[in-house]
């Protein structure tokens, strides 16, 4: 029987309001005015500087070639499409002082975050400078690949990355400060791609509603509509959003439509009329919506089909097609002093390295042959050869995607057949029930997304759907430190331990294309048989990462088996001391350097590939223990609390036979952090070649 709650209108006035624990407000006061300036013309008649947007177009291509040379992948195409408004909304906000007393600023466009680094070096803000901006995405820097807090918390207020993850934040800070009497206006800035996610549109409905109870500070949400989002055009992969923009009115929105979003004059006083509005009217929210190009300043990305949502040159690209690109957004005109600079400096660092590759290739060649090159793909590019294999068959197979196919690997059988292909937009949540549905008609669907939204958005549907007795396959790519640039708020470390206890749920981490090719018919395979004899069959989350490896780790003579662990390399012969190192997915190449090195130090090792970690296989890791007098090392790239180690050592406990003595090599209850390359951050924690070499020694 439920409780019956006193109304809040009957708690006394002197009782409504109450303070929240006080604590260091780490956000960096207001800044000067900043160095590359525009004016534009305010509702009383005078004139406020702003950031100029040009500037932080250049900013952004110019600190996201620095990051393309080191290795990482970089946006472009949003940071471009918002410039005017983020210029607009930081004007505003920085004409009040303190300006975090009167604002709360949340960017839920986390792909738009390195505009807002570039905007912040301009003003100085945060003691953030223009040469900062040189180390974006690198390991050494606070600027990450989306915006986190836990990180640079002096510059930026509420984490993101996940799209929709950062408005419901916003809904709960505009709630606070009702409840501490604090009147302050929270601004929130939201990709259209991001409101056709679920928790978006929950908070789109909530913020109106609470607002007209009293319940909501003044709130103002800008979203940037451009029809665009990572794969392409809105309508024509999904379907269009705007009804839903049209429907934002009759939820209780009040509507400021800005109809070029990149006219600077237009968006300021845009955002200068919705915050005025919103603080006059607290009780209705506002939202600007503005139409903006993604890829705004360049011709060649503004035609782009997906805005040029990725930076879209190349490391090979700054002794040609830089210049052209910075000179294009700066309308042809002359470069500020220190962009010229800036664009020299990588100019002449590419000639020095292209002479320095011409001379090694004039150099005499080694007497000894090299050895042949391995051969390298993506893991995913296994998935799509035996998804299509199976539909050629006549199975019926089924892709249903949330806008990030080419990023997951499953493009390949999108194209081939676009008719058992369906695109529900940015909406994980949504994907993963869709599918359930045609698991449920007798269709055999595979979705796919990154590890981190599927693993936390996607496991509640995955979870109703086996309790519907409606599997699902899924791809989950970009595991753990494997998505290094982006940063902590897309490295999923917890999936496996997420998803590993759900009954009737079968991980698997394909350490090869080879690998995933296999593993993935044997799953269709599975699944159709299972149906067929009309019985229900375990739902397959496959799992893998993002850079490339080696084609196939199949020792010569072996063959692939579900649920058995193959043994990649052995150097045990001779050795007096042996450990068994059980890896899995991205890893596992890395578990095979380090017996490499093992071995020239006298250390033998067996390396297992432990590719279904909630279902290890306990009598293949007890006979490989038996033989190195039960050491064992297992390292993954995930959390080492309820990862592939834990699970595979309850295993063993329950089966009485534990091993005389084990690390667990993984991520030690730590956030991760931007990085060029995946190596570096398993390096700094400890699960890289030279951490799995100092445990295996540590225990031989």
């Amino acid at each position: 029987m439920g409780v019956e709650l006193a109304a809040a209108a009957a708690i006394p006035p002197e009782q409504r309001f109450r303070k929240g624990l006080t604590y260091p407000n780490p956000l960096a006061g207001n800044p000067g005015k900043p160095k590359f300036a525009a004016t534009v013309k305010r509702a009383d008649g005078g004139s406020e500087t702003v950031a100029c947007p040009v500037a932080t177009r250049t900013m952004v291509a110019l600190m996201d070639m620095n990051a393309v040379i080191g290795g990482a992948a970089c946006h472009w195409g949003g940071p471009a499409a918002l410039a005017e408004l983020m210029s607009a909304i930081h004007g505003v906000m920085f004409s009040a002082s303190p300006w975090h007393q009167r604002f709360n600023f949340a960017n839920d466009a986390g792909h738009t975050e390195n505009g807002v680094y570039a905007l912040k070096a301009n003003y100085g803000f945060a003691d953030v400078t223009v040469n900062d901006l040189k180390a974006f995405r690198s390991i050494t820097s606070k600027l990450t690949g989306h915006g986190e807090s836990h990180l640079f918390p002096e510059g930026v207020m509420v984490s993101n990355g996940p799209l929709g993850s950062s408005i419901p934040i916003a809904q709960g800070l505009a709630m606070a400060d009702v409840l501490a009497n604090h009147k302050r206006t929270t601004i929130c800035v939201i990709s259209d791609g991001a409101m056709m996610e679920g928790e978006a549109k929950e908070a789109v409905s909530a913020i109106p509603g609470l607002a007209g109870k009293g319940l909501l500070a003044p709130f103002v949400l800008v979203v940037s509509d451009n029809n665009t989002k990572l794969s392409g055009r809105v309508d024509e992969d999904a379907f269009s959003m705007q009804p839903y923009f049209n429907s934002l009115e009759s939820q209780g929105w009040k509507i400021i439509k800005l109809a070029n979003g990149n006219d600077l004059q237009a968006a300021y006083s845009a955002v200068e009329s919705a915050v005025a509005t919103a603080e006059a009217h607290p009780t209705q929210p506002v939202a600007i919506w503005a139409k903006t190009v993604k890829g705004f300043g360049v011709a060649s990305t503004v035609k782009s089909a997906s805005g040029g949502h990725g930076y879209p040159l190349g490391g090979g690209d700054v002794a040609g097609k830089l210049r052209a690109f910075v000179v294009e957004i700066n309308g042809g005109k002359p470069l500020a002093p220190e962009f010229e600079a800036w664009l020299k400096e990588l100019e002449d660092a590419a000639v020095a390295k292209a002479e320095k590759a011409a001379k090694a290739a004039a150099a005499p060649a080694p007497a000894a042959p090299a050895a042949p090159a391995v051969k390298k793909d993506k893991i995913q590019a296994g998935f799509p050869k035996a998804m299509i294999a199976a539909a050629e068959k006549g199975l019926p197979v089924v892709s249903v995607s949330a806008d990030l196919q080419g990023s997951t690997g499953v493009a390949p059988f999108r194209a081939k057949f676009p008719q058992l292909s369906f695109e529900v937009g940015v909406a994980e949540s949504n994907m993963v029930s869709t599918a359930v549905g045609f698991s449920k008609l007798g269709y055999i669907p595979v979705v796919d997304t990154f590890v981190q939204f599927g693993a936390t958005k996607g496991l509640l549907p995955l979870t109703m759907g086996v309790l519907s007795q409606a599997p699902v396959i899924a791809v989950f790519s970009h595991t753990g430190f494997q998505d290094a640039a982006d940063g902590a708020s897309h490295q999923g470390l917890t999936y496996l331990a997420a998803s590993g206890s759900i009954p009737h749920v079968q991980q698997y981490c394909p350490a090869s294309a080879e690998e995933a090719e296999w593993a993935m018919g044997h799953a269709i395979a599975t699944f159709a048989k299972e149906r067929q004899a009309g019985h229900h069959p375990e739902a397959t989350l496959f799992f893998c990462g993002r850079e490339n490896f080696p084609v196939s780790l199949k020792p010569t003579g072996v063959e692939y088996a579900w649920g058995k662990a193959m043994t990649v390399a052995d150097t045990t012969a001779g050795k007096a001391k042996s450990v068994v190192i059980s890896a899995n997915g991205s890893l596992v190449t890395h578990a095979m350097k380090a017996a490499e090195k093992l071995a020239a130090d006298g250390i033998g090792a067996i390396v297992l590939n432990n590719a279904t970690p909630n279902h290890p296989d306990v009598p293949g890791h007890q006979a490989a223990l038996a033989k190195c007098g039960g050491k064992l090392v297992t390292v993954e790239d995930h959390q080492a609390l309820g990862g592939a180690g834990a699970m595979l050592l309850t295993k063993l406990a329950a089966d009485g036979k534990l091993p005389s003595a084990a690390k667990v090599l993984g991520v030690q209850g730590e956030f991760g952090q931007s990085a060029y390359t995946a190596d570096e951050l398993y390096n700094k924690h400890g699960i890289g070649v030279a951490g799995i070499v100092a445990a295996a020694k540590a225990i031989a």
